[in-house]
């Protein structure tokens, strides 16, 4: 049961089971202790999204990448884990740095460049710098230079992989990112892992930009900017807060499951402008930095064959996402090269 008030969406969580509401037994609560206030500014769904697309890629090794549709109790419906362009054919993908999928790995960002003939090359400015990107992204971005898409990730889900991504643009320019943690249960945001079968997985997009000289002209750190459009799974909508821009999920449960079909999800639209250089991103929360370690990539080569660039000694980028790398699964992030 659903009501609208003052902007505050109160949903009364009855009993799960239909045998247990009839005969009143099996309810772990009573519905007034059931009763959950959420006051934030998304569309709430629970359970499992209907799937669209079972697998939009095939590698072997690989999880399956499924697309689905999530209706929410307002009557929304929600592409999850989010719209992506991987099928769009006019969305270029990024070249291979490290890909299991295809076979492609380099063992060396030189030896990357050296196979690349320039025809990968995206022009924003006819008489711009060629700009160099390097990316390793947990799992799947897309890349948008001043509006322009200059570059997606190979592969949605898994195995784990990594990209160059080069552009012609000048000086200032603005860098906008769709980063999408994917999920094996639609709609639900996790994965079958560690022995359950509901297991929220975490995010994580390190990059580095070089300029024509292959000088660091920028890398991700906390001064990007980074909004969450869509979290999951959330076992219940107490836990979940919002500071003016910020979208908090910090005191949300991120334990394993095996039966996670009745959990919820929070879902935010993006602005229709978020790609472009004058977008007004100011309100939006800085990005949050993580670690190696707490992203897990110290044994993935697509990451440790090219820490020369990732983990360069005088410009260090830093893996980041949102306040909640591991429920949030849709991120927008954005930074301006000056």
């Amino acid at each position: 049961m659903i009501h609208l008030k003052n902007s505050t969406l109160m949903i009364v969580l009855a009993c799960f089971s239909i045998a247990a509401c009839k005969n009143g037994q099996n309810s772990k609560k009573t519905t007034s202790e059931n009763s959950i206030v959420y006051t934030g500014t998304a569309s709430v769904s629970q359970g499992s999204a209907t799937v669209v697309t079972q697998n939009i890629f095939e590698c072997d090794r690989g999880r399956k990448a499924p697309i689905g549709t999530s209706t929410a109790t307002d009557g929304s419906k929600w592409t999850v884990p989010a719209e992506a362009n991987f099928t769009n054919e006019t969305f270029p993908f990024a070249s291979d740095l490290f890909n299991p999928c295809t076979k492609v790995e380099y063992a060396s960002t030189d030896e990357a460049l050296a196979a690349l003939d320039g025809k990968d090359i995206i022009e924003v400015d006819a008489d711009g710098e060629i700009i160099t990107a390097y990316v390793f992204a947990d799992n799947y971005f897309e890349m948008y230079i001043n509006g322009v898409p200059v570059g997606k990730d190979n592969v949605p889900f898994t195995q784990f992989n990594s990209n160059i991504v080069r552009f012609k643009v000048n000086t200032p320019f603005t860098i906008a990112m769709k980063l999408v943690d994917w999920e094996e249960n639609s709609g639900l945001g996790s994965e079958a892992n560690r022995g359950q079968a509901f297991h929220p997985g975490d995010g994580g997009m390190v990059a580095v930009f070089k300029n024509a000289e292959g000088d660091i002209i920028a890398t991700t750190d906390s001064n990007w900017k980074a909004q969450t459009f869509y979290t999951a799974p959330l076992k219940d909508l107490s836990c979940a807060s919002e500071e003016g821009a910020l979208r908090l999920s910090k005191t949300c449960s991120t334990e394993d499951s095996n039966d996670g079909t009745s959990y919820f999800a929070l879902h935010w639209k993006i602005p229709s402008n978020w790609q472009s250089a004058d977008f007004d991103d100011n309100e939006w929360p800085n990005a949050t930095e993580f670690s190696n370690k707490t992203i897990g990539v110290d044994n993935k080569p697509a990451y440790t064959n090219f820490i020369d660039v990732f983990d360069n000694s005088q410009a260090d980028a830093q893996f980041i996402w949102s306040t909640n790398v591991i429920l949030d699964n849709e991120v927008i992030v954005r930074y301006t090269v000056n």
